[in-house]
């Protein structure tokens, strides 16, 4: 069995998390992986000395310059994992030396630069892949199963939600010219999320942003995207969230789904008998309404999630799949291409306060 050379530019917090997936010291579902045992991390780079040192106390060389990675013919394959106005570049770059190139995501600022890096990856003949990590996430497969299963009847609306309440970090993601923002930072990853689960067209965008912790970047955004299927989903992320929201709400016809967040803790209620619609008013303090009064326990049932497990190691093998011609890559790059448009449409909305025509 080969084992290809890797070698991560940029050793900060995602690029040491592939270090550490990729030699075995990192953690899925609070259980310790496996080395990816036909890949070895053999060095890095970063423009920082601290990293260096860093990369040399974990047992790494450490590269002197990008130009060192680049003239080393040991090297199969490049991460990128640096802020991401510098992708670009070093995508480029590793791809004219031959090198394979994964790409942290979002993997450059607009389409037209990505359409650059597209038409070199084809020019050299190099694997270009971006590293779309949150289609492994459980909580996203758990609701694409139940979706794609129609488990609660034709399903019309889905909420996705990502909250915290820390702002955004104090680094490049409150910078403009380096990609900041949580379009760019958590949209990537959302969006990515909602094209991948519902096969029809986007037909129209409206968004709107927020700016509670920072005027230069939107710290918040709330996206709805309405489907040529008819369906309407809605994704929000949020930086000023000291209460938060359930992580999906999935509404069908003849249920109701709800995860709370990634520890895929929640339920699904379905409907058991539709000729028992009536219902007994209940009081409010201001009246009586029978519209809002609850369904009695003999026409529904509570049920467990279809909880989908995943192994997030499964992304590596795929690269390596690929290279050696075995497989067909999962993250494509015509996908990346209409995630990266649709970031384009939601600044357009944004800015214009309008719903904006997509697809």
């Amino acid at each position: 069995m080969r084992k290809y050379n890797l070698a991560i530019v940029g050793l900060g917090g995602m690029g040491n998390w592939h270090r550490e997936l990729l030699t075995g010291q990192g953690y899925w579902n609070n259980a310790k992986l496996q080395d990816i045992e036909n890949i070895n991390v053999c060095g890095s780079f970063d423009i920082r000395e601290e990293r260096q040192q860093f990369a040399r106390d974990n047992g790494l060389h450490a590269y002197n310059s990008f130009e060192e990675v680049l003239a080393d013919e040991n090297v199969d394959i490049i991460l990128c994992a640096t802020p991401n106005d510098v992708h670009k570049e070093i995508v480029i770059r590793s791809l004219r030396a031959g090198k394979h190139v994964v790409c942290e995501k979002p993997v450059t600022l607009n389409s037209v630069d990505l359409q650059e890096m597209i038409d070199v990856s084809k020019e050299t003949g190099k694997l270009f892949v971006v590293h779309q990590n949150r289609r492994w996430d459980e909580d996203f497969l758990t609701v694409k199963k139940i979706y794609d299963e129609n488990l609660l009847g034709d399903i019309f609306r889905i909420e996705s939600r990502v909250h915290g309440s820390r702002g955004i970090p104090g680094d490049w993601r409150q910078e403009p010219e380096h990609g900041g923002g949580m379009v760019l930072d958590w949209g990537v990853h959302i969006l990515d999320q909602a094209l991948m689960m519902i096969d029809s067209k986007v037909k129209h965008v409206y968004a709107s942003f927020t700016h509670v912790t920072n005027e230069l970047v939107d710290d918040g955004f709330t996206v709805e995207l309405t489907f040529e299927n008819g369906l309407v989903y809605m994704l929000e992320v949020g930086t000023s969230n000291f209460i938060n929201l359930p992580r999906w709400y999935v509404l069908g016809r003849d249920g109701t789904a709800v995860i709370n967040d990634w520890d895929l803790s929640g339920k699904m209620v379905r409907v058991t008998d539709w000729s028992k619609n009536d219902a007994v008013p209940i009081r409010t303090a201001a009246g009586l309404t029978k519209t809002m009064a609850p369904r009695t326990e003999d026409t529904i049932k509570e049920e467990e999630l279809p909880i989908v497990r995943a192994d997030i190691r499964d992304f590596y093998k795929n690269v390596v799949d690929t290279i050696e011609g075995k497989a067909e890559i999962i993250v494509k790059l015509p996908q990346v291409m209409r995630v990266m448009k649709l970031m384009e449409a939601i600044f357009e909305s944004a800015e214009t306060h309008k719903v904006v025509d997509f697809e």
